[in-house]
Parts: C-alpha cells; structure tokens; sequence
C-alpha cells in the first residue's frame, strides 16, 4: 500500500517534508544536467506556464478551477492546439518522474520551469512546492483558456489588448504582471508545426540567422540551440533578460505578434513595458513574483505553507 501511495505521487496523508524536499533536489540537479545538454529551458518554461495559465478565479472547486495541478501529463489536454509540442517536454520530465515518484507532476513541472528561468541568467524563483496532482483526465480544464496570438481572439475580443486582459484577469493578474510575464518570451521560439504563427518550422532548412546550429544564444555563449529552427522573438533567445523590452522594430529574422505589439501601443501596459527596458533589475523583480503567483493558480498544498528549497 505505501508503494502504491508513492507511486501515486503527493497526498496530504503520505507526505515526509525531508523525503520529498530531498527529491526535490536531486530531480532539480537532474533537471539542471538535462537543460545543460538539450538547451530545452524554453520548452519548459512553455509547459508550466501552460498547465498553470488554465486557472480560472470565478471557479471556486478544485481541480475543476484548471491551475497548475499537473493536468497539462495527460494526453487529453496536450491535445489542445495551445499545447502542441509539448509532448515532447513530458516526455523530459517523465524519466526524471520514474526516478523520483514521490515528487508529484505538478510540482516537477513548476520544478522545472523556474529551474530553466534560473540556468538561463534569470532570477531564482522561490516557489513553494507540495503541490497535489489531479488523478484522471476527466478532470482535465476545457480547451480555451489560453490567450491566442493572431485574431480573430477565442474570447471574442476586439484588439490583442483586451484579449490579454481577458485572458490574465481572469487569473487574477493586473496589467502590470501581464507585462511582466510577456517578458519571459525574451527566450523561446514559435514553430510551425505547434503555434503554427510563422513559416519557420523545426530543422536548418527554415531557420533564422538566430535559431541556426551556429547562433550561440546562450547567456554564458556556450555552443548549442538544441534542435534548429522556428522564429524567436529575441536574438539570444537562450538567454534571460530584457532584451524582449528593447525591440527597436521587426525584422524578418524575429517574431513580434499582435499581443507583443500591443505592450508598447497600449498605454497601460506601455507605461511598464518601457519601465522594464530601462531598467534589468526592475523587470527580474516583477518577474520573479509573478511567476511564482503564476506557478500556484489553482494549486493544492499538502502542507500548509508549502515546501521551501532555498
């Protein structure tokens, strides 16, 4: 019976805090040797965000709320068009999953998100963990509560502003944290074949002179883009900081979408998104506690409080 509990993942009656905070780091030392090798921060990132980005406040029952419960495993939601790819980033976490069964899915996704933020020159998120994990892909979020990038908006939107704001206040967040997170597109790229937004699909053939085996985007300028291909929004798109406020204008080279533009062309969000090209230190600030609010939509705690790393 206790294997089977721990097979289960965390639940408030089988949690050790010193068991699981020990798992914990030694997945996150695994995590960290996978990203060193496969350059998959973005990828990651992508993922968390997308498995916490389903919350919805209005919704006061758990896991019906969608959230950052580890849902996003099951292949009912990664087949939502929102998520195409990521298969293959649960795919990455499944093996460091078997090693260390104990740690539920929703926090190893968390997990690995701001580990990648970290590896990538960001600023260290200190996230709570002891997340519960949803057990079925019944209880899976609807298809729909992700923002788009192009129009027509799925929320019936008028502009890329307000859709942004539909989408994020319904989390929870102000347009100040809306800007703050938009900021975290300084690394990734769009793929054809998954967003479908550009032309640029996976492999050499259609990269950019940025997403080329060549380009050394790396923070530390270290070889390596992992698979080449698809359109980033930054040239050194490995790389955390940013430079995603200091985009002068587009280039065929990088990708700037209606929701990108309207950061700068809405006054609101204007007001931040230049206040974060000024200043480095201000946008780290902001972003490290939006992502961790980000990170604990919808979240079941096993122990009140939760479970510190550092």
């Amino acid at each position: 019976a206790a294997k089977a509990a721990k097979a289960a993942g965390l639940s408030r009656s089988t949690i050790n805090v010193n068991n699981y905070r020990e798992a914990l780091l030694l997945a996150r030392a695994e995590i960290l040797v996978m990203i060193e090798e496969l350059n998959c921060n973005p990828i990651l990132v992508r993922l968390a965000w997308h498995d916490s980005g389903t919350f919805d406040r209005s919704v006061k029952s758990w896991p019906q709320c969608g959230g950052a419960n580890g849902s996003i495993r099951f292949s009912l939601e990664l087949g939502h068009g929102a998520n195409a790819g990521l298969v293959k980033a649960v795919a990455y976490l499944k093996k460091i999953k078997a090693k260390y069964p104990i740690v539920s899915w929703a926090d190893l996704i968390q997990l690995g998100s701001a580990t990648a933020i970290e590896h990538a020159g960001g600023p260290k998120i200190h996230m709570r963990y002891g997340r519960q994990d949803t057990k079925t892909q019944q209880e899976c979020p609807k298809e729909g509560n992700l923002p788009d990038a192009f129009p027509p908006f799925g929320d019936g939107a008028g502009s890329a502003a307000r859709h942004l704001r539909n989408v994020f206040y319904r989390m929870g967040f102000n347009d100040r944290d809306i800007v703050a997170l938009s900021g975290a597109h300084t690394i990734g790229r769009a793929f054809k074949e998954r967003s479908g937004v550009v032309e640029n699909g996976y492999g050499e053939a259609t990269a950019t002179k940025f997403t080329c085996p060549f380009h050394r985007a790396r923070h530390d300028a270290k070889e390596g883009v992992g698979m080449a291909g698809g359109k980033s929004w930054t040239e050194n798109w490995l790389t955390f900081d940013n430079s995603y406020f200091l985009r002068k204008e587009d280039t065929k080279d990088l990708l700037w979408m209606p929701t990108d533009k309207a950061l700068h062309q809405d006054p609101s969000f204007k007001v931040f998104f230049d206040a974060y090209a000024k200043d480095k230190n201000l946008f780290f600030s902001d972003y490290k506690k939006v992502h961790r609010k980000l990170s604990e939509l919808g979240s079941k705690f096993s122990i009140k409080g939760g479970i510190s790393l550092d």
